[in-house]
Formats: structure tokens, sequence, C-alpha cells
């Protein structure tokens, strides 16, 4: 799906088509992987979200106790991700016929939402801070330095390791909860700078990285939720994957040329409404026949493609 938008900074376009997927519900694979994620996801950021607070309070840094406050945050997206990826692995029923797979979209959202409260809070405290000049004289201690430089590893290699996850499973939700691990990254980044700032001799970074810490937050929030909302609204696969889709209905036999090919997005993957157009002569059953190649053949060679509907027109 890279080459669809031809947009590299959309997370859609790191997502890969679900592995093992069925009408069935999750592969025990995709189970095992999801499961992994969830467990690296809630347990490190609980370990970060004590290590980085005491380390804030100890040492002293109202940056270091924001960025422990974004961890936290991280705690209820990857149960949100976790949610979200189990309802949509479920299978097709009665009240969902097309299946669940916009419950991540769903999910996603709401990483989204969490990540802007989150940002918020953080923000105007570190504003109020800067705003009032309630800064203390005494610089932050060498712990919260070092406990903002742990963090950063830390939470760059769950950025990697949840988004390889995701990319396998082909899970939206996942991959916003591992871009969220990065703004957790970018953050104690920012909380770092601050403590080193402030031990300097110039107290306002404190506060300041809070704000730098917000900026990061807000601008993934916007990513995620922009992508979300992509999924949910109908969009279009793009000109250049339509195309692919022509040209390999195209090649089937019995189709003289192809009428019109229409795609849309439902969760990570898509539904294509195709017009062939083959000699109006042929008997019904000779066109149906022909039009399940068609059918087939697509599905077949586009892995990211839920279902193809055909519909086949008389040649003129």
């Amino acid at each position: 799906m890279e080459n669809i938008q031809n947009q590299p900074h959309d997370i859609s376009n790191v997502v890969e088509p679900r592995v093992g997927a069925t009408t069935d519900g999750q592969s025990a694979e995709e189970s095992r992987i999801v499961a992994k994620l969830t467990a690296v996801g809630i347990l490190g950021n609980i370990v970060l979200v004590v290590f980085k607070f005491v380390a804030g309070i100890v040492g002293n840094s109202a940056a270091l106790v924001s960025d422990a406050v974004h961890s936290a945050s991280d705690v209820l997206a990857t149960a949100v991700a976790y949610a979200g990826t189990r309802i949509a692995g479920r299978p097709a029923d009665e009240s969902h016929p097309y299946g669940h797979e916009r419950f991540e979209q769903l999910a996603a959202l709401v990483l989204a939402a969490i990540l802007a409260i989150t940002g918020f809070g953080i923000g105007s405290a570190g504003i109020e801070a800067i705003a009032t000049g309630s800064v203390s004289d005494e610089g932050p201690g060498i712990i919260a330095a070092i406990a903002a430089a742990v963090s950063i590893a830390i939470k760059e290699a769950m950025f990697w390791y949840t988004r390889h996850g995701a990319r396998k499973i082909g899970s939206d939700a996942f991959m916003a909860d591992a871009w969220h691990h990065r703004s957790d990254a970018l953050s104690s980044v920012a909380a770092l700078a601050g403590v080193i700032g402030a031990r300097l001799g110039f107290p306002l970074c404190d506060p300041i990285a809070s704000v730098i810490i917000c900026i990061f937050i807000f601008k993934v929030a916007f990513e995620v939720g922009k992508d979300a909302v992509a999924k949910l609204v109908d969009e279009s696969g793009g000109g250049d994957f339509q195309k692919e889709i022509a040209a390999c209905a195209a090649s089937c036999g019995g189709v003289d040329h192809v009428d019109s090919v229409v795609t849309r997005r439902f969760g990570s993957q898509f539904y294509a409404d195709v017009e062939v157009a083959m000699d109006g002569s042929l008997t019904l059953d000779e066109a149906h026949e022909r039009a399940e190649v068609v059918h087939e053949e697509i599905e077949r060679n586009f892995e990211n493609v839920k279902h193809v509907t055909v519909h086949v027109n008389p040649s003129s």
C-alpha cells in the first residue's frame, strides 16, 4: 500500500495487509502478536511512569513529571489499541455483514483524543509556570537527566518493536500506538533538554520543555486522527492503485475493455467496484463465468483488496 497515495509521512502508508486474517477472525499468529504488543506496551509504560515520576519529583523537574504523565496516557492508549484490534478481528455477523475492521479506526480516533487531552494538560501547566514565574531556583538533579535519557532509549525501542508488529498484522490501532511511543520518546528528548538547560542556570528551560512536549503530542494526535478519519469516510485508493486493478481486469480472457474502477477504504483494506465490457452475445452463464475469473484474479493479485464487485456491460 505504500505507493497508493504517494504520501511518505502518512501513517497509513506504512501499514501492510493483514497476515492470515480470514472471515473466521484473527489468526493464531495475529493473536500472538497482539498479545505481545499489548504486554510490552502496558508493562513497559507502567515501569516508565513510576521511574520518571519519582525521578521528576526527586530531581525537581516539572518537565520530567509532565513526561511521566504522557507515559501514563500510553498505558490507556495500548489498552484501547488492544480492544480495537480484538474487535476488528471478529468475523462478519448479522449485525456487521461487512466485518468489524473499522473498529480499529475508531480505536485510533480514541488514541488521538487521548494524546490531544494529554498534550493540552502538559502544555497549559508549562505555560502557567512561565507566565507566573513559578519556577524553582534550584536546578533539576542529575537523576532527572539520567531518567530522561533512559526513557528516550526505552521508548524508541518500544516504537520500533510496536511498529514492526503493527506492520505484520496490518493494525492501524497498534500503528497509532507505535507513534504514541515515538511521541513519548520525543517528549523525553525535550525533557532532557529542559533539565540540562535548567542545570546550566536557565530555570525557564524546564517549563519551556513542557510546552515543546505539548507541541510534539499535538502533532502526533493530528496525524493519527487524520489517518483514522480518512479510512472511515470511504477514501479512494488513488489513481495508480485503480489503474493497476484495471490492468489486471483487462488481462483476463473475454474482457474487451475496462469501463471503470472505483475503490474505497474499509479499515486497512479496500473494496473495489469494477465494470468490464464483454461480447454482448455471451449467454448469462458465460458472462458470469468470465466475471468470476476477473473477480478471483483481482483478489488473488491484490492482498489489500477485501472484496471485488464485477459488473458486466455489453461491448458496443
